[in-house]
């Protein structure tokens, strides 16, 4: 959760409970005018507080929609299929140096045309200055059209060992098509470090980045899939060379952790030298947060190179 979401779930919480504090002093009224006369006094104090607490929750959303236009609108077009994306580009670049490029792949509920919603989680990590700075990179966080996905999924959909073994096996989703034609017309120009692309992805995202990776085993300097879920014998088969660092939450109702938890031996058993997995024993579907806040996630993972 954000900063800006947490600061309007206070504002509700405050505006019920001024509601119902005025609600039982209000049934007083007839008793004391006097006390009404005070009701009157803290009814504006209130307002005053609420005044100020909606200026500062709108300055919140300014600065916040100031930082996010730092992402560049772009389309990318393709034999008539469109893919729009934001991208953000380091801080002062100097010309002629090459920048590690990283792709990041939102979840279900991003998806859309807007060119926008895909910035909702984790858009805000790459824009603090500290890590501008230590990090400079080229990020994209393209978004998905509704009604299609980052990979291919078969049916029924479950969360069972057969519905695991027949993941990953099928051609790319145009969506993935054209994720991957944008990182290789980026990677065409003189600004991309080929040997420093990364590509990370939550809940669909997290299908998504393991999608690629197996499809594009050499291409990638490391991955970093959130709640997703991969075939593992396939998986292990293919892509048990690229750094991984994958995260999950324990109590996930909606992607099985299992399966990841599997994946993580299985590349250790493969002996792996570059396969990390942390699981938060708290957390449900969103470990998103959790992992964005992991000091060691950024370090890592720009340490990697193919």
């Amino acid at each position: 959760m954000t900063a800006f979401n947490l600061s309007v779930l206070c504002f509700y919480f405050y505006i019920y409970l001024i509601l119902k504090d005025s609600r039982h002093k209000l049934k007083r009224l007839s008793l004391d005018n006097h006390y009404y006369s005070s009701i009157r006094n803290q009814t504006c104090c209130h307002m005053k507080k609420i005044f100020l607490f909606i200026s500062f929750l709108f300055c919140a959303y300014l600065l916040s929609a100031q930082d996010s236009s730092l992402y560049q609108r772009k389309i990318f077009i393709r034999n008539g299929d469109t893919l729009r994306y934001r991208i953000l580009y380091p801080e002062n670049a100097k010309k002629g140096k090459v920048y590690p490029l990283l792709v990041f792949l939102h979840g279900s509920g991003e998806r859309g045309n807007d060119n926008g919603l895909q910035l909702f989680h984790g858009g805000d990590l790459f824009l603090k200055p500290e890590l501008r700075t230590q990090f400079p990179a080229v990020v994209i966080f393209p978004q998905c059209p509704l009604g299609e996905t980052w990979s291919k999924f078969p049916h029924p959909r479950d969360t069972s060992a057969a519905f695991n073994k027949l993941l990953n096996l099928d051609e790319l989703t145009t969506p993935e098509k054209l994720v991957k034609l944008l990182m290789d017309s980026l990677s065409e120009n003189k600004r991309i470090d080929k040997k420093r692309i990364y590509l990370g992805g939550l809940s669909l995202g997290g299908f998504g980045t393991y999608d690629l990776a197996i499809h594009y085993p050499r291409y990638f300097a490391a991955v970093f899939p959130i709640c997703g879920q991969a075939n593992v014998d396939l998986y292990v088969r293919k892509a048990s060379h690229i750094p991984v660092w994958i995260f999950h939450g324990a109590k996930d109702n909606v992607v099985n952790p299992q399966p990841d938890r599997d994946l993580i031996k299985a590349l250790q058993d493969a002996g792996a030298k570059n396969a990390k997995y942390t699981e938060y024993p708290e957390a449900n579907h969103n470990s998103w947060d959790s992992a964005f806040a992991e000091p060691g996630l950024l370090p890592w993972l720009f340490s990697q190179k193919k």
